[in-house]
């Protein structure tokens, strides 16, 4: 495996289990196409004494084959901790975040990834123009972007939670992320404006799960817009880089 990687990819695998085994065949597959320079990072952590049978699985994959690596942690967070935790783990010139439960198309990252190098900006990411994972969960999106543009003006961001995001190595050094929840995609955003980050768009067709329940919860609602007048506030604290 070569010294200096060039895609790292960071699976958000909570709770996969076995689904989990075709998604990272085919991500291989396609990341063997874009690049012979990758790492797939596997976060499988995990909350203790439940029968979630993650951890073994990822750490199984990962031994056999050396580009891939698997984060077996108990769990201090939710969707944010875990996030942060494969992302740090990373060596890659360019930073690729999906969740591992296929409601994202993979193939999109072929078109982040080409993107970000071809242009050589700061970020690409999706936006869900179509989704099927129904009506409420569409409604409670569509609110918290609205509110999202309207606390964070200029950053013409039109789904903030979507994936794959890619960023690159220097942008992600200069963040200061720090949400352990669900939070962490709107903060990631909120740092990207204040970097005056480079983005780029475009849309995906969001899929539904018929395995599994969400894990967001209602109460997820109130931690996302209770972050975002939070960080609007410090907005007014902090010194914006020049």
């Amino acid at each position: 495996m070569s010294k200096e990687i060039e895609l790292s990819l960071v699976v958000l695998c909570y709770r996969a289990e076995e689904n989990i085994i075709p998604f990272v065949d085919q991500l291989t597959e396609l990341v063997k196409s874009l690049t012979d320079s990758f790492e797939i990072i596997l976060v499988g952590n995990y909350i203790p004494g439940t029968h979630d049978r993650t951890k073994e699985i990822v750490k199984n994959i990962a031994s056999q084959d050396n580009r891939i690596k698997a984060i077996t942690k108990p769990k201090q967070g939710m969707m944010g901790w875990d996030m942060l935790e494969g992302m740090k783990a990373t060596t890659g010139k360019y930073i690729c975040v999906i969740d591992g439960d296929g409601q994202f198309p993979i193939k999109s990252i072929e078109k982040c990834f080409k993107t970000i190098k071809e242009q050589q900006i700061d970020m690409v990411k999706t936006f869900r123009k179509i989704r099927q994972d129904g009506m409420y969960r569409k409604f409670i999106s569509k609110i918290y972007n609205l509110l999202f543009a309207m606390l964070f003006p200029g950053l013409k961001c039109k789904d903030v939670n979507s994936k794959p995001k890619i960023l690159s190595r220097d942008v992600f050094n200069n963040m200061e992320l720090t949400s352990t929840g669900w939070f962490i995609d709107a903060e990631m955003m909120i740092q990207a404006r204040r970097l005056k980050c480079r983005i780029k768009e475009f849309p995906i067709t969001f899929y539904d799960i018929d395995a599994r329940s969400s894990f967001v919860k209602f109460s997820a609602i109130f931690e996302f817009v209770m972050n975002l007048f939070q960080y609007r506030m410090k907005e007014f604290f902090i010194k914006k880089p020049k």
